[in-house]
């Protein structure tokens, strides 16, 4: 550490200064600093914190320990989604020692200063982080949305290192916080044509983006003649992060960095549509018959939450399918205001705030449920190793004609379908 070009502030916080706390978390910081090659920390001007999931008692006990010893934020800092519905878990037969432990690892963050949002879409929040703007940001599918679509400098910081850089204001400054580190390594070209194609497509690129750049940042080409909405972005960046390590990606038209030279030797490779058939296939494994419709993996955006009332029009969810949409309170609170949420209970389907798709456990994921239908790539790709069902990937559209009429289309998207390919799953 001693090659560290540390501030007068940082060299105080390193004394004990700021506390106990904030100088454990300095002195992480540049132990990470020196693991990371880099001799010098940024300035950060906010946080989101991620390890606020109830996964295991050590959570819980770090969170606290850090709020007993004084630990603060001293930037502006949100909080990703937990494991209950912080206000409403007691209705709905969450076991109490979990809901109370839970709630705990909640608050224990709060008293430390972060804003309780409760949501893995903060870029949904006012206000939300500006091109060229240096954050300190975990949750992979936030990210990747920072990184790609706003243009914000974030790397995929581990967990609890995204307390202690908002504790500090300060990280390593290396990897997409440089401009060398945000160079495309990969260039992925999309088989052009894709005539008629749904909003199922970005989920299906991101996916496959991943894969073939598991660890290195792409470039996507072919897609600029497409008109891709933030909500479509959303769903690329999230599947996105499921299949690769990488903090972002460029798509040439479409993000604001898609002209960055691309590293010397960048390797190239072409998505086509046996590919993108392929990965429709892969997420596509589970029962026709649906018992419940599972959407905001990230979290529904006020958009999609219009777009699902205007697709259900005065109809209702089947009687034996239940639709569930995990959403930011903030996102939940505008949804009240337009009477968008009564109009959706009316029809049935359950708006469920502070929880997300990846910390959903029984009975709030109803047990009896076996067939699963989602518009997330991500939580498609999840959802077996989450909740031990196969899930049915399609549109925004045709998840809520699963939720009407109880069934997923059975036939692969005719934008999609090919003569090599068996149309049928």
């Amino acid at each position: 550490m001693s090659d560290l070009q540390l501030s007068e502030e940082d060299l105080r916080c390193l004394g004990g200064d700021a506390g106990p706390a904030a100088r454990m978390a300095m002195e992480i910081i540049c132990l990470m600093a020196a693991r990371e090659g880099t001799e010098t920390l940024t300035d950060v001007t906010r946080g989101h914190i991620d390890g606020c999931i109830l996964a295991h008692s050590a959570n819980l006990i770090f969170a606290e320990k850090m709020a007993e010893m004084g630990a603060r934020v001293s930037v502006p800092t949100t909080i990703n989604a937990i494991s209950v519905d912080r206000e409403n878990w007691r209705s709905q037969n969450v076991p109490t020692d979990f809901g109370e432990r839970a709630s705990r690892l909640a608050d224990a963050y709060v008293k430390m200063g972060a804003r309780p949002v409760f949501t893995c879409a903060p870029y949904l929040l006012d206000g939300a982080p500006e091109k060229g703007e240096v954050i300190g940001w975990s949750e992979s599918n936030a990210v990747i949305y920072a990184n790609t679509v706003l243009g914000a400098r974030t790397p995929k910081h581990p967990d609890y290192l995204d307390l202690f850089i908002a504790m500090t204001g300060r990280a390593p400054e290396s990897g997409v916080y440089t401009k060398e580190g945000r160079a495309p390594r990969t260039i992925l070209e999309v088989e052009p044509g894709l005539d008629g194609h749904d909003d199922v497509l970005w989920p299906l690129v991101g996916w496959l983006a991943g894969r073939f750049s598991p660890d290195h940042i792409p470039l996507l080409t072919g897609l600029e003649h497409l008109q891709p909405s933030n909500d479509d972005l959303k769903a690329l960046c999230a599947a996105f992060g499921t299949t690769s390590g990488a903090p972002m990606l460029h798509i040439a038209g479409h993000t604001p960095e898609a002209d960055t030279a691309p590293a010397p030797g960048a390797e190239r490779h072409r998505i086509v549509l046996a590919d993108l058939v392929g990965a429709w296939h892969e997420l596509n494994r589970g029962d026709r018959k649906i018992d419940l419709v599972a959407i905001g993996s990230p979290h529904a955006s006020l958009s999609e939450t219009r777009r699902i009332a205007e697709l259900l029009q005065d109809r209702s969810c089947n009687s034996s399918t239940q639709m569930v949409i995990t959403i930011g309170r903030d996102i939940l609170h505008e949804a009240n205001a337009e009477g968008l949420a009564d109009r959706l209970q009316q029809a049935g389907v359950r708006l469920i705030p502070d929880l997300c798709w990846c910390s959903i456990i029984e009975p709030i994921f109803p047990p009896q449920a076996k067939g699963l239908m989602t518009n997330s790539g991500k939580y498609a790709h999840y959802a077996h190793g989450l909740s031990g069902r196969h899930a049915r990937l399609g549109s925004l559209e045709d998840c809520v004609e699963a939720a009407v009429t109880g069934f997923a289309k059975g036939n692969i998207p005719k934008w999609l379908q090919s003569e090599v390919f068996d149309p049928t799953i």
